[in-house]
């Protein structure tokens, strides 16, 4: 039986077309709690946030497809936290929001690539749910 056949039609339109690619095996969950306690500042969570994309990236079979998905994902998650540095030092509003714009941007567009990825390589999928799923959090708090 599959996760379409046992969700109602309101619960099943509440899931995203991005969201949906990577429930396609899991089990239901109503919220995964993370595995340790979340990083509440901004700066280091984006931080780690990188390091951890970059470790990842390594790890990654480099081939003519995902070399350039590999330069892309790195760009996009570790600009996350530079410019969530750029936007703590800003000296007025509009400049700040333009960096956190920015921010925002950049980890949606983690997302694309992390999925990209997964397509590109199949058996990286845990490690990339778990990124994703940072991306997805950073995007919302941005």
């Amino acid at each position: 039986m599959s996760n379409d056949e046992t969700m109602t039609k309101s619960e099943n339109r509440n899931i995203s077309a991005d969201e949906s690619f990577w429930y396609d095996d899991a089990e239901s969950v109503v919220r995964e709690e993370p595995a340790k306690p979340l990083v509440y500042d901004l700066e280091e969570r984006t931080a780690r946030f990188g390091e951890a994309v970059i470790d990842f990236a390594k790890q990654i079979p480099q081939d003519a497809v995902t070399n350039r998905l590999i330069s892309q994902l790195v760009g996009a998650a570790t600009s996350v936290g530079a410019n969530y540095v750029e936007a703590d030092d800003a000296v007025s509003k509009k400049e700040f929001r333009k960096s956190i714009g920015t921010c925002r941007k950049e980890a949606r567009e983690t997302k694309h690539f992390l999925q990209m990825i997964v397509r590109a390589v199949p058996e990286v999928k845990p490690c990339a749910r778990t990124l994703w799923l940072e991306a997805k959090e950073l995007h919302l708090i941005f």
